[in-house]
């Protein structure tokens, strides 16, 4: 479990930087796949002797933004929040619950507040909403 754990009160008082970073890391992650999409086309038919000049522009627009993912992941790693998911901007702030036991408090682009929580092994599927008395 990381250092930093997180009360509801701490990790919606981050969330406005968060859904920042957040909101850049998926709009990258979708140029980035869009890139890798089309190069993937572009170089099914490229030939080793006469590479497709659209194939090298996609490779660098690839390659920029994956290096932007990357420095997103990391302001996320700075302020001790895990990203789950770049297609919808999941991430998880590490917490502890009253009884002592280490969760995650969980949040997703686009909801107005960190409402839920899961277990550290089960993931989204086993995200619940937090009860009056949180974390």
């Amino acid at each position: 479990m990381p250092a930093k754990l997180y009360t509801v009160d701490q990790a919606n008082r981050a969330l406005p930087y968060v859904r920042r970073i957040v909101e850049d890391l998926v709009a990258e992650h979708r140029r980035w796949a869009a890139a890798v999409r089309e190069l993937e086309l572009v170089t099914a038919s490229e030939r080793a002797d006469r590479p497709d000049p659209r194939g090298v522009e996609l490779r660098r627009v690839a390659q920029t933004c994956a290096a932007d993912i990357d420095r997103f992941l990391g302001e996320l790693a700075e302020v001790g929040v895990e990203c789950k998911s770049y297609d919808d901007g999941l991430v998880d702030f590490p917490a502890r619950l009253p009884d002592g036991r280490e969760v995650y408090l969980c949040w997703r682009l686009g909801e107005p507040a960190v409402a839920h929580w899961h277990d550290r092994d089960a993931g989204f599927a086993g995200r619940r909403p937090l009860p009056t008395a949180a974390v």
